[in-house]
């Protein structure tokens, strides 16, 4: 989603940061690009400017802040240190006349990068996969959400919910989806399919825009870069 969102963000004519965030480097892997020097641990736990770390892209107006595996103990580093859930905000706010939109690519887990993340942006956008189990981990993240905006982050809106991995001939999909919206009046629109493509094209380090264009699923990501750009959502209480 980060990648896919901020290509097709960027062919809309904005200015992009993808800011990988999860030690796994999915975001990274998925561009094509191999961290060789800096990365966002650096950012994070030595203060290294973002500029810094940011490289382009294959997309024009896309730029990417890559992540390493050494991220993985980054929760833990940042543990004994002052002002520690504020660290990334404080090396993003320099950042916000230089782009038009920062994405955060979070881990998959609620730990200190995470936290970082939350209190360091304006809006948070979750990808739910249509699958019964993702439903359990909703309560649980909105839980997370309402204490960094009680704790660190009043500003912080849950901006919507992105309904992925929708297969269209299985009822399974069109139920969690059904449910998804019934809970929370702040669901995309747009609905981003199961697609064999966009699962190959992580693989040659191209977004769909670039892999296969004339998919459904470029097709989609372009939709939502536009309903986002639209700012149609409203905030409503998680």
């Amino acid at each position: 989603t980060a990648i896919n969102l901020g290509a097709s963000l960027a062919r809309h004519g904005k200015r992009v940061l993808i800011f990988d965030f999860d030690p796994q480097a999915n975001s990274s892997a998925g561009l094509g690009i191999r961290v060789e020097t800096a990365s966002t641990y650096d950012v994070v736990i030595n203060d290294a400017p973002v500029r810094d770390v940011s490289v382009v892209t294959s997309i024009d107006g896309l730029w990417l802040a890559p992540a390493n595996p050494m991220l993985a103990g980054a929760d833990v580093e940042l543990v004994p240190m002052m002002a520690r859930e504020f660290r990334l905000k404080r090396m993003l706010d320099g950042t916000r006349g230089a782009y038009d939109y920062v994405l955060i690519d979070c881990p998959p887990s609620l730990g200190l990068l995470t936290v970082n993340a939350l209190t360091a942006a304006d809006e948070v956008i979750v990808p739910v996969q249509c699958e019964y189990l993702a439903l359990e981990g909703l309560s649980q993240l909105t839980a997370t959400l309402e204490l960094v905006r009680r704790n660190l982050n009043p500003g912080l809106k849950l901006r919507g919910l992105l309904l992925t991995m929708f297969d269209g001939r299985t009822n399974l999909s069109q139920q969690v989806a059904d449910e998804v919206r019934t809970h929370f009046t702040n669901t995309f629109k747009t609905v981003i399919p199961r697609s064999v493509r966009l699962s190959e094209a992580p693989s040659h380090g191209l977004p769909i825009a670039q892999y296969d264009p004339s998919s459904r699923a470029n097709r989609a990501y372009e939709d939502l870069a536009e309903e986002l750009i639209a700012g149609t959502l409203t905030e409503v209480p998680a």
